[in-house]
């Protein structure tokens, strides 16, 4: 599979270490680094990084800075061009731990009718969800309304690790650029479940939500509280674009 990993402005966070490792315990993995138009020392990281495998890891460099949401979906483009069957996208600051990247690869060997798993970061008895409760709070607010706006019972949709199967939907979901920045996650699955009405399928059962055994609020995230009140608008906006008839 080819894992992409978006990243602006990552010099600092960057772990070359976690990702040599990973590489190291499954040739069957591959990352697809996206420099998107980073102004510090990302993309000098990023080279010395590709440069360690000579078949392993690849690099995507954007001219200029075009937004995570066109970054992921460049880069899972040039993934699926390489073949691979499976391809996903994961946070460059790893908050979620590489390690459980083997739990959504199990899910999907075990379950060849699944085509989209997504991580789902719940506060369970025995895993370790580490996130700031302001954080939390909204995320639950902002999950009840993209529940909503999909029609579909999801508990997670910003979760920044996600793995596909390699489909011609999954082609179509990403032939265009996104219509929202801050949301696109949200977007990838509305568009998933057009893709699903068309051909008159149920997109539910084709659906995976993995709950994580670890995640850390990893500081220094570009994340902040104005950006809750613009995906409140971009939601509005994938519902209008994406509802049943529109």
């Amino acid at each position: 599979m080819v894992l992409v990993v978006p990243c602006y402005n990552e010099a600092a966070r960057l772990d070359p270490s976690a990702f040599r490792a990973t590489f190291g315990s499954s040739r069957a993995v591959r990352f697809c680094f996206v420099n998107d138009g980073s102004r510090d020392g990302t993309l000098d990281v990023l080279r010395r990084i590709c440069s360690e495998t000579s078949e392993g890891h690849f690099l995507v460099d954007l001219p200029g800075n075009r937004g995570k949401a066109e970054a992921v979906r460049q880069g899972l483009l040039a993934a699926i061009e390489t073949g691979a069957p499976l391809v996903g996208f994961w946070d460059a600051d790893l908050a979620t731990p590489l390690h459980e990247l083997r739990n959504f690869l199990a899910i999907l060997e075990a379950r060849p009718d699944l085509e989209i798993v997504l991580g789902s970061r719940v506060r369970l008895l025995g895993r370790s969800i580490q996130r700031s409760p302001v954080r939390h709070y909204l995320g639950r607010v902002f999950a009840t309304g993209a529940s909503l706006a999909l029609g579909l019972p999801v508990y997670d949709t910003q979760c920044g690790a996600k793995v596909f199967r390699v489909t011609p939907d999954l082609r179509a979901v990403l032939g265009e650029p996104f219509l929202t920045k801050w949301v696109f996650d949200v977007e990838i699955l509305a568009r998933y479940l057009r893709c699903r009405r068309a051909e008159g399928d149920s997109a539910a059962e084709r659906l995976y939500e993995l709950p994580l055994t670890q995640w850390t609020d990893v500081p220094g995230s570009k994340v902040s509280a104005w950006d809750f009140v613009r995906s409140g608008v971009e939601l509005v906006r994938i519902w209008l674009a994406y509802r049943p008839g529109a």
